[in-house]
């Protein structure tokens, strides 16, 4: 190892950190509020503290305090499986005979298999502190369901998932692992809530999407008593508990005397590429170091790269507040492909807004590419990554061929994101051939937007 970096690079238990960091709080431009769909108005703290925790709707609600100290109970928790290794890829930088340098965060070493296990712990812990009952949720490819179980078996709370239909059903083992923490399972749209009732009469068949299931679980928790809703990605209260993942990765590296040149993250809702370039992000803001930051998202439903940047409801029912975020409308149910985490209609609001501002670029890439860059990971880096993780390994494979044309001995990190052993039956499409790429068309997105709502 010529440069003597080791492959691994660990912080201590004393190197952690212990305060979140809050992008929004150095954003010139911050983030369009959350509307109230029935008046246009700001939604204020109390209406949404009817379907969200009351401490959680303070950190969504927190534009200006930059750091936030992280309760000692959740960095309790957090030692039970961070910090998480920032991985050198030398075995993928010699199959690629780039001069590129090549690093990967690891979310995966966990029982969940990724990183939503960081937000799931403390929003169970505000809920559990707040005296509730339980909570209720959605999922999309399986792994937030996963983390919010084992957070709530943890803490002696009630958790009901709503699971996108298509995912409950290519996805059984990662379903049971929920059932196994003692999370109630089932697959949405379902004939459990009012509003999954009607989307089901209105689309006879449907494969659900994450913005249907979003729908089912608000319902449920604003109907069900000591009951409240919470969110594996898009709102900023998740991006603050993700960027765990950011702050020990820039740790990290300056602990090795490296800086990243360009960061990559797969983009769905935004809780992953939010929490790991939160810290890079926050040194552009203020002026005091730049990077290019890549948000990768599946050409099947690419809010970012062919989206609208507009007021929208969160899901597919409309029962939620409007947010302003880069969308596809509320209504478009994408195709039925394997990146489940990746199927969401929007993006976070703080991070629709940084693309807005030009902060960071978007790219969207097909599904085929994807597995054929998962399948080249897993051959010479030894981990089997998730189908969601593997749209930043398509762009970080792609940057490092760019640097080996054009010989510049660039510093690429991304977010590994999480294993993919509960993907097995998309692996076996992939190699089957059977794999198909679907993109929506123009005319398909134009119904769409043409249902956006017209406010704000």
């Amino acid at each position: 190892m010529a440069d003597k970096i080791p492959y691994k690079t660990y912080l201590t238990e004393e190197e952690m950190p212990t305060q979140w960091y809050n992008m929004r709080a150095d954003m010139k431009t911050k983030p369009a509020p959350l509307l109230n769909p029935a008046n246009g108005k700001p939604m204020t703290a109390e209406e949404l503290s009817a379907v969200f925790c009351e401490e959680l709707v303070k950190q969504e609600l927190d534009n200006d305090t930059a750091y936030i100290d992280i309760p000692q109970e959740i960095l309790d928790f957090y030692k039970m499986y961070r910090p998480s290794p920032l991985v050198r890829a030398y075995c993928l930088e010699k199959a690629l005979d780039t001069p590129a340098k090549i690093y990967y965060k690891f979310e995966g070493n966990n029982t969940s298999g990724s990183h939503k296990l960081n937000s799931a712990i403390a929003q169970a812990y505000y809920a559990k502190k707040q005296g509730l009952k339980g909570v209720t949720t959605e999922t999309g490819a399986g792994q937030w369901g996963t983390a919010l179980s084992m957070a709530c078996a943890y803490l002696g709370l009630d958790c009901k998932v709503f699971m996108v239909k298509v995912s409950y059903e290519q996805k059984p083992f990662r379903r049971e692992v929920m059932r196994t923490y003692g999370a109630s399972v089932t697959p949405s749209p379902s004939e459990l809530t009012e509003v999954g009732r009607k989307i089901l009469a209105e689309h006879p068949g449907t494969t659900g999407s994450l913005g249907c299931a979003i729908s089912e679980a608000v319902e449920t928790a604003v109907k069900s008593d000591g009951y409240r809703y919470v969110l594996g990605s898009v709102l900023n209260q998740v991006l603050l508990h993700q960027s765990i993942i950011g702050l020990e990765a820039h740790a990290a590296f300056k602990k090795l005397g490296v800086k990243p040149d360009v960061i990559i993250g797969c983009a769905g809702g935004g809780s992953n590429l939010g929490g790991l370039i939160s810290p890079f992000m926050g040194e552009k803001l203020r002026g005091e170091a730049d990077y290019r930051i890549i948000a990768v998202e599946p050409a099947s439903c690419p809010s970012l790269t062919r989206g609208k940047y507009a007021y929208d409801f969160c899901d597919t029912g409309k029962v939620c507040p409007l947010s302003k975020m880069y969308t596809l409308g509320s209504g478009f149910i994408p195709s039925a492909n394997h990146a489940g985490g990746l199927r969401y209609h929007g993006m976070s609001s703080t991070l629709s807004q940084l693309y807005d501002d030009k902060l960071m670029e978007a790219i969207s890439v097909e599904q085929t590419s994807v597995f054929a860059a998962a399948q080249q990971f897993a051959r010479v880096e030894g981990i089997l990554p998730a189908p969601e993780s593997s749209h930043a390994i398509r762009a970080a494979i792609n940057e490092a061929l760019r640097c080996k044309q054009t010989g510049e001995e660039e510093t690429i990190l991304f977010g590994l994101t999480g294993t993919g052993y509960f993907d097995m039956v998309a692996y076996q499409k992939f190699n089957d051939g059977t794999m198909t790429d679907y993109i929506p068309s123009d005319e398909e997105l134009a119904a769409s937007f043409a249902t956006l709502p017209k406010i704000g």
